[in-house]
């Protein structure tokens, strides 16, 4: 089984959401993304908005600039993107041993990543709250030596 760094790696934020896509899950799940498509494909009323939606043309040649290096072989139709709903609802689907096993790593990396996400807006938080503290302080020492400056001149 794959471990958890490996998954939060495939993890991206399209569309304001955090997703894996169809290849890299498909990956995980060592089958094909052919197959993998076609259970969802069967199973479309599973899968509403927010849990999968397909790539535009745009946001996959965008995404394949930025991270993915190789034309995939050639893709005849554009990735589909699974919110953590979606990845959850395809253990249903794909109904197997590694597809269950597979789903509880990537939901403990999905549980991760907003932890992280979390202690991260608190620390920035925190920062914000200090430099308000000092800025006070900082600019009336500056108005001093300004006037301090301005009286020796």
């Amino acid at each position: 089984m794959p471990n958890s760094q490996i998954i939060t790696q495939k993890i991206i934020e399209i569309r304001g959401h955090k997703v894996l896509l169809d290849f890299d899950l498909a990956e995980l799940y060592e089958t094909s993304t052919k197959v993998l498509k076609q259970a969802v494909r069967r199973n479309i009323n599973r899968f509403p908005e927010d849990f999968m939606f397909e790539l535009t043309e745009e946001e996959f040649q965008c995404l394949r600039s930025q991270i993915v290096t190789s034309n995939r072989g050639g893709i005849r139709y554009m990735p589909f993107a699974f919110t953590e709903q979606g990845v959850a609802m395809l253990s249903s689907v794909l109904n197997n041993e590694r597809a269950i096993e597979i789903n509880i790593a990537i939901m403990r990396s999905f549980v991760s990543l907003r932890k992280f996400a979390l202690t991260y807006e608190e620390l920035t938080k925190r920062v914000t709250e200090i430099e308000q503290q000092f800025a006070a302080p900082v600019r009336l020492k500056a108005r001093v030596q300004r006037f301090i400056k301005h009286l020796i001149i």
